[in-house]
């Protein structure tokens, strides 16, 4: 097959498909992958033909946007950036890409990729990776900034979603989306989220034992589990430095606030009396940029970057702003997991963690030595918390989900041809 595959976000959103078309080239086809141009240099280490969606500076101007960052402002501000993607995501697959002989797989934000299909006829697989972007009105998904318990009905929770991408998502998407389409002669989209996955096939990028499937979710969806991929990114091993201090003393506690997230200073400042409070060891995993205080005392180390599947095996515990593949990763190593959420999904992944019992969370406000501290001794020590990860990772142990992604995407190019 010819597949072409459409990526776009941060690291946890572009890391699985470039994981995908990893081994659907070992598989013998030919893959070409779009994404952000900051993911250029993992392309080329995959051996990956890469096409460039904006630039360097573009991105980083994204990912430095404060409204990004708030629970409800961070949609509107996502999708301006997003609608800059969406006419070269849609030129690119009209100069490349063939009906009946080529295949695309397209993350959720790659709306120029939906709009090919419904131009030109495209075969298309949306890839949503985490539970959220999936509409429920049986078990709705924890929406960012109304973090309603599941006391409240379902049915109130989903209609305040209805009530999100009425007031929030579609604004912020539609309107540039449907100029674009205006230009060649496509009818307007009327709600976002019943158009950005494709009607053809869409792939849930996680497990049921995560989220079980849902009577309203859509028929043709394909669970694959989790496509764990942190070896395609900065580096695949550990920086000598990690493994010695890793090596020089107890297992540390492991922090990080995302590979996008710039203004996480306070979070590490918090996480540093956190560990003096807890008498404990800690890494702290940022961007070298001036997130993490200076002069870090002994026992902190401070690094760019570790490939998770290396480093949290060796870790107590893993603190974290709560991003799906930040949490795969947590619970493939069989730790405990407190969040202190942001926005987007990270609201209701603290939700799915703690209904599975392997982890809690603390809004950014009370993310305080002496609350963090009183909840991480009780996640350390409970033998129900140990349990309940010890058996996620006896069940990630045995998935694959960029395999599983890959054969469906097979599937489709084999019902296409």
């Amino acid at each position: 097959m010819r597949v072409f595959i459409v990526a776009i976000g941060s690291h946890g959103d572009v890391l699985p498909l470039l994981a995908t078309a990893n081994e659907l080239r070992q598989r013998g086809h030919t893959v070409t992958l779009a994404a952000p141009a900051p993911f250029a240099a993992m392309a080329a280490r995959a051996d990956l033909p890469f096409f460039a969606l904006g630039t360097e500076e573009e991105y980083r101007r994204a990912t430095a946007e404060p409204a990004l960052w708030r629970p409800w402002r961070g949609a509107g501000a996502m999708f301006r950036h997003v609608s800059l993607l969406t006419e070269p995501t849609y030129r690119w697959l009209a100069e490349n890409a063939r009906p009946g002989e080529s295949v695309v797989l397209a993350s959720t934000l790659a709306l120029g990729a939906r709009v090919a299909q419904d131009k030109l006829g495209l075969s298309l697989a949306t890839a949503h990776l985490m539970p959220l972007l999936v509409e429920s009105r049986i078990d709705p998904p924890r929406l960012p900034g109304l973090p309603l318990p599941d006391i409240v009905p379902a049915s109130l929770r989903h209609w305040l979603g209805r009530g999100a991408d009425r007031l929030v998502i579609d604004p912020a998407a539609l309107p540039a989306l449907n100029r674009f389409r205006d230009t060649l002669g496509l009818p307007p989209v009327r709600r976002l989220r019943h158009w950005w996955s494709s009607p053809q096939r869409v792939l849930l990028a996680f497990p049921e034992w995560y989220a079980a499937p849902q009577a309203d979710w859509p028929g043709h969806a394909i669970l694959t589990g989790f496509p764990l991929a942190d070896r395609f990114g900065d580096t695949t091993e550990l920086d000598p430095a990690i493994a010695d201090f890793l090596g020089a003393g107890p297992p540390p506690l492991a922090f990080t606030y995302g590979s996008a997230m710039t203004r996480s200073q306070t979070f590490f400042r918090a996480a540093l009396r956190l560990c003096r409070h807890l008498g404990r060891r800690g890494i702290f995993l940022a961007p070298p940029h001036g997130q993490v205080p200076a002069d870090l005392p002994a026992g902190i180390l401070h690094a760019p970057y570790a490939p998770f599947s290396r480093l949290l095996p060796h870790c107590a515990a893993l603190i974290h702003h709560g991003g799906v593949g930040t949490v795969a990763q947590a619970l493939a190593a069989g730790i405990p997991q407190l969040v202190v959420p942001v926005a987007f999904d990270h609201f209701d992944e603290a939700r799915r963690l703690r209904r599975m019992g392997a982890g809690s969370t603390l809004s950014r406000r009370r993310f305080t030595p002496s609350q963090a501290g009183a909840v991480l001794q009780r996640l350390l020590t409970d033998p129900g918390v140990a349990r309940a990860c010890s058996a996620a990772k006896a069940r990630m142990a045995g998935e694959d989900g960029v395999s599983a992604a890959c054969d469906a995407v097979e599937a489709l190019g084999r019902a296409a041809a």
